[in-house]
């Protein structure tokens, strides 16, 4: 039952090559950025990444994107990382780009277990139709493009099949947790982390607070312990802006 892993290094020490892992966090609110750092002091390269988004220049999942250890990213959009950009228009990285909402739920789904589900949300576009660059040619041109769904009709509107996300680890940052491993997640900072944490097959949440079973609420609980495997500590953390606006 007691989850706690007192150093971060081995916490990460199983990602290897070609493993998949689904990333907490909302641009840079929430990442797990202690354990990102953690997996790009392991070496592990082709890693395939599930985030909302691939963190920025320098901190976040952008520190596996500068030293090229992402193969291949499932995101909802590119935000403010120029390497990611450029790397997936050179063609050295694969990029599935899903709708928010879809995506949220795609990781829903693979953690209670449902295979796939019927959305409406991009019906009569490229989502639905296929056709949209996953990989590019150093030329520009299309080398891998994304399959046409299968679409269906329920009560008058249309619908596209959208398959579930279940990874092989997920990294996630919590305010709070306790051995047992159950977390609580502060304020904004819950965004992605909860549906990435029931999404892995192997769980590990970086906490601020770690404190003894019990003196966490259960109705205070946000992820139950059942879906997290491992928990280090990492003390109180920085939170940078990731686009600041300022008027003199």
């Amino acid at each position: 039952m007691d989850k706690e892993i007192t150093a971060i290094a081995d916490a990460v020490r199983d990602i290897g090559d070609g493993a998949s892992i689904a990333v907490g966090g909302f641009g840079l609110n929430g990442i797990p950025d202690q354990l990102i750092a953690a997996v790009l002091d392991t070496g592990a390269r082709e890693l395939h990444t599930v985030s909302n988004n691939c963190g920025v220049d320098g901190l976040g999942l952008g520190r596996l994107l500068a030293q090229h250890r992402i193969r291949r990213t499932i995101a909802s959009y590119v935000g403010e990382n120029r390497e990611f950009a450029r790397q997936y228009l050179a063609g050295e990285l694969e990029v599935e780009l899903v709708p928010q909402g879809t995506l949220a739920e795609r990781l829903r789904a693979g953690g209670a277990g449902i295979p796939a589900f019927y959305t409406p949300a991009g019906v009569g576009t490229a989502v639905a139709e296929g056709g949209v660059p996953w990989r590019f040619h150093p030329d520009g041109t299309t080398a891998v493009p994304s399959p046409a769904k299968e679409a269906r009709e329920f009560d008058g509107r249309g619908h596209i099949l959208e398959r579930a996300i279940a990874t092989d680890f997920a990294l996630v940052h919590a305010w709070r947790g306790d051995r047992h491993g159950n977390l609580v997640y502060r304020r904004a900072a819950g965004n992605f982390n909860h549906l990435c944490a029931t999404a892995g097959r192997v769980t590990i949440a970086q906490v601020e607070e770690l404190v003894e079973p019990g003196e966490i609420e259960p109705e205070q609980v946000h992820t139950p312990g059942v879906f997290v495997q491992r928990v280090v500590c990492v003390g109180p953390v920085s939170k940078p802006i990731e686009k600041e606006t300022t008027r003199s």
